[in-house]
């Protein structure tokens, strides 16, 4: 495997339909080439998660949601064959690629049966995992690249991240630098319930020492600007934290 640099970032950036990064778990054993993957594919303004065996792949796979999975084949607990049929419990339309130290036909096969769309053989180039995985993402329809800079979109809610604006059914809403980056963290999340703490740690950067209600303080400064004469898009999950998503119509 080339691990000298990161892939370089070639095509423009894919993102997800609404706008948000596409999500990645990485499941291989070997942790210096679990975190030169993940580096490779941060490197596309993806979110990853690792995992090194069965069990925490699925754990993280519940957690993350995740559009594809880098899989090995071999792990110290189960097969990834194994894993992929857990997987698509929790994520039936995954897109799955699987690494293999083996070249074998019978190999191949077995990873298309079991589900998979894709294989490597290591070693391998970064380069070759970041196509493989941008094709699979594209022909799912999981998917968009973006041609026009860096956006999140959610519903009708659209945020430009160049220019720090954003805009709701096309009328501009002001924020302040602390309320932009919470709605930042919403969107980059749509339809996943964040934990005040999860807010806390990635919005402030440091514990509030349980003040958590400043998260139900600056969500309501939120409410106020982005669901005010509108379908609300932020609600509040009783006992469990935030979440936005499109507003019903």
């Amino acid at each position: 495997m080339n691990a000298s640099r990161p892939a370089p970032p070639g095509p423009p950036a894919l993102t997800r339909p609404d706008g948000s990064p596409v999500r990645v778990l990485v499941v291989d054993d070997d942790p210096d080439l679990a975190e030169v993957l993940s580096g490779a594919l941060r490197y596309q303004g993806w979110q990853v998660r690792t995992a090194g065996d069965g069990a925490s792949a699925l754990a993280a796979a519940r957690e993350l949601l995740p559009d594809a999975v880098v899989l090995d084949v071999m792990l110290p607990d189960t097969d990834g064959f194994a894993v992929l049929r857990s997987l698509h419990t929790v994520r039936p339309d995954v897109c799955v690629l699987f690494l293999t130290a083996r070249d074998a036909v019978e190999d191949r096969i077995a990873g298309i049966t079991a589900g998979g769309d894709d294989y490597v053989t290591k070693p391998f180039s970064l380069e070759e995992v970041v196509a493989r995985l941008r094709g699979l993402l594209r022909r799912a329809g999981m998917a968009r690249q973006s041609a026009d800079g860096p956006r999140l979109m959610v519903g009708d809610l659209v945020m430009d991240e160049d220019a720090r604006e954003v805009t709701r059914a096309g009328e501009l809403i002001e924020l302040s630098p602390t309320e932009y980056e919470l709605l930042r963290f919403l969107m980059r999340n749509p339809r996943r319930v964040l934990s005040k703490t999860q807010i806390l740690d990635r919005v402030w950067s440091y514990d509030f020492g349980g003040r958590a209600h400043v998260v139900e303080l600056y969500i309501s400064y939120l409410r106020k600007k982005v669901d005010a004469g509108r379908e609300p898009m932020i609600h509040t999950v009783r006992g469990a934290g935030y979440v936005l998503k499109p507003a019903v119509r």
